[in-house]
């Protein structure tokens, strides 16, 4: 999965506390090493917090170590709710969207689970404590070894890895009780439904390249039922899957979709386009700048996450700026535990192999309180970009920040 900076999906919940993790029965047992207690915070803070209650998903997810499936350089960012990249134009997913995918599987001690990822392991690791089987195929075949061997050293049992097209499934395993994707083909591959058991469920996002949603899929009477649960930006499933894709990014036309927050998924009150929100309402008023709704995020406790994101196509070959605007309005607002900490519209560039990035603010830092009024920023894109993803948020410092009719342009080399 493909994000920028701390990223959670918005689902308040209050703390669960569980069982030590190390504790549980079918949890590989594992020396004691110095990010247990950065592990136990991003339980606590991240993924808790942000509204995933099943006790058996937190105790896995405070047991399995993250930082063994990432790269040694990105090992001291194991913990915090983010993607890294593993190389191979792949991303490890991060904690709080494995753990919120988990629990909408609703794993079972007897359940036989495919899951399908892009090379971590990190997923099926999460899942082997929690359920009878996990058969994981991983589409990329240097990231697949080496997470056969990571998962086989730490000792998960229970997993059994290959190497191959994730759309055509596991046929010799099938039928499946649950099956997870954590990377985004254009429509339900067929083979993976009919490789679903009747009652089984199937969580796996789906869409255009940056407009994609998370779906739950259940299987009653042969017929998929389909619930929508919010949008996501997922890396394609492979090179010539998204390739093949009908719609193709114009990365020389950059823009935002939903700037006025107006789009909404069916039967939610979940902005379409925009995604992983953390600490985030929409107001439906009469002082809207554009339409009827805005953007409100809310913030009392310092340094902590509230935000939203949105991933777009940029071309810095043929792009030289963007010029960012929207309505902002703002009731005391204060920085959080350092004065970077405050709120503001930032720009994270990645290249073709999101394995470079670079971030520029567009927007703020603001403080204080002040009505309704425009902000502008233009930021130099990269010659070496290919996409971009936009945040809006407190990054950590406290107050209300409320905004509408969001828009980015693009100017030319």
């Amino acid at each position: 999965m493909h994000l920028a900076g701390r990223c959670c999906l918005v689902l308040t919940a209050a703390l669960v506390a569980g069982p030590a993790a190390a504790q549980q029965p079918g949890i590989p047992r594992h020396k004691p090493d110095p990010f247990e207690a950065a592990r136990e915070r991003m339980v606590r803070d991240d993924i808790a917090a942000g509204g995933v209650t099943d006790e058996r998903v937190l105790a896995a997810m405070r047991a399995t170590p993250r930082h063994e499936f990432v790269p040694g350089p990105q090992r001291n960012l194991a913990y915090f709710d983010m993607s890294l990249p593993i190389g191979e134009a792949q991303t490890i997913s991060g904690p709080f969207v494995v753990a919120y995918m988990t629990e909408k599987l609703e794993p079972r001690p007897t359940d036989k689970v495919l899951e399908i990822g892009t090379g971590s392991g990190y997923q099926a690791a999460v899942l082997s404590p929690l359920v009878a089987t996990v058969y994981s195929i991983e589409i990329n075949e240097k990231l697949g070894e080496k997470a056969a061997k990571t998962l086989a050293r730490l000792g998960y049992k229970n997993v059994v890895t290959k190497i191959g097209d994730g759309f055509r499934g596991w046929p010799e395993h099938a039928p499946f009780d649950k099956i997870i994707v954590t990377c985004s083909p254009e429509d339900v591959p067929r083979p993976l439904v009919e490789q679903l058991a009747e009652g089984g469920r199937m969580v796996i996002p789906v869409g255009e390249r940056y407009d994609q949603t998370l779906v739950l899929l259940t299987k009653r009477g042969g017929k998929l039922e389909r619930e929508a649960l919010v949008p996501s930006l997922f890396v394609p499933m492979t090179g010539a899957a998204e390739q093949g894709r009908r719609i193709q990014p114009d990365g020389s036309r950059p823009a935002l979709e939903n700037g006025g927050f107006e789009s909404l998924l069916q039967e939610s009150s979940v902005p379409t386009a925009w995604y992983y929100p953390r600490q985030m309402e929409l107001v439906e008023a009469g002082d809207a700048c554009e339409g009827r709704r805005y953007l409100r995020l809310e913030n009392a406790e310092p340094g902590r996450p509230a935000h939203v994101f949105q991933g777009f196509p940029v071309d810095g070959r043929e792009v030289a700026r963007l010029t960012v605007r929207a309505r902002v309005r703002a009731e005391s607002l204060r920085p959080g535990l350092v004065p970077d900490e405050a709120p503001a519209i930032a720009v994270k560039f990645f290249d073709a192999e999101r394995s470079r990035s670079a971030r520029s603010l567009a927007g703020g830092p603001w403080q204080g309180t002040f009505p309704w009024r425009e902000a502008v920023g233009t930021v130099p894109v990269p010659t070496w970009a290919r996409e971009a993803i936009l945040q809006i948020g407190m990054l950590g410092g406290t107050g209300r920040l409320e905004v509408d009719a969001v828009s980015v342009d693009g100017s030319p080399r």
